[in-house]
């Protein structure tokens, strides 16, 4: 892709789907969801996630092919891991980001699932809305939420990447793969992400004092200090973007392409089939999910 001057890239009501009974009362741990454990959580245990804003990030980036004729500026606050306990990769997600919400106590997760519950956002910990998503950060962490709307491409770019970039968050629902990465499965496969992190390919010779070379990684930077702003002529010399994401079925970060979890976020709008025959109850909002997810993106701050 080439750099357009200015842009990162070219250019309800809430109901069931279901008539059964109304869902089960709140409990207060996210351990209610019975059954046997999924592959995920038992290949999670025993294990520590790295930490660090940049630890990880390196062995990713390493372990890419990205191109050698670019200088690559990464940013990134970390967010701690939690492996989600049945479908709740939203409520998962959503503690996840919190972390960078500075906030003057700790937010649980059983916390953030059980208003969830309370406010009927959810019956088995799913998350078909993004409103509700947006509504339900600020009642937990006491901050501010807004939805973008249509997609994460042209002026949503920059705002998105100038969002994570101040280090704040960003919630992105899409098609999780079998290796939790964007795919499109047309919303049979809906999950959320927490966005903390973002790597810029740049074409350009040099860059200001004001970002450091990583001493392992030659064409790698980031911000010198904690202070350092993000230029805007910066904007200019950008041709490849990757996100740093988390989701709860992996204790690692992920490095996506900033296109492809756009693409995957934009085509959210179908329920799956498979929950649609299983007897449970879920929310979705009316309009179903291409209203409540296809396309949308929560920025918190």
């Amino acid at each position: 892709m080439s750099a357009e001057k200015g842009s990162c890239f070219p250019a309800g009501t809430v109901i069931s789907v279901f008539s059964t009974p109304p869902p089960p009362p709140p409990l207060a741990s996210p351990s209610f969801f019975l059954g046997n454990k999924k592959l995920y959580q038992r290949v999670a245990e025993g294990k520590t996630p790295v930490t660090g804003d940049h630890e990880e990030a390196k062995v990713l980036i390493k372990n890419r092919n990205l191109r050698k004729d670019l200088k690559w500026l990464l940013f990134n606050k970390y967010i701690p891991s939690l492996i989600q306990d049945g479908p709740q990769c939203g409520l998962v997600a959503l503690w996840m980001a919190g972390h960078l919400l500075k906030m003057n106590r700790n937010v649980t997760v059983e916390e953030v699932v059980k208003l969830a519950l309370d406010k009927q956002y959810t019956a088995q910990g799913e998350m078909f809305s993004a409103d509700n998503m947006a509504q339900l950060a600020e009642d937990v962490y006491n901050c501010q939420a807004d939805v973008i709307s249509g997609g994460m491409m042209g002026s949503h770019c920059n705002k998105i990447i100038s969002h994570i970039i101040a280090g704040l968050p960003v919630l992105v629902p899409y098609d999780e793969d079998f290796n939790h990465e964007p795919c499109q499965r047309g919303g049979h496969r809906a999950h959320w992400a927490a966005i903390s992190g973002v790597l810029l390919g740049l074409v350009c010779e040099s860059l200001s004092n004001e970002y450091k070379e990583d001493p392992d990684i030659p064409g790698l930077f980031y911000p010198a200090s904690e202070t350092t702003s993000y230029p805007q002529y910066i904007e200019d010399f950008i041709v490849e973007v990757y996100l740093l994401a988390k989701q709860g079925k992996s204790l690692k970060y992920q490095l996506w392409e900033y296109q492809r979890l756009h693409e995957s976020n934009l085509q959210l709008t179908e329920f799956c089939p498979k929950r649609n025959s299983d007897g449970l109850v879920y929310i979705v909002p009316d309009g179903g999910v291409t209203s409540g997810l296809s396309g949308k993106v929560v920025l918190l701050k």
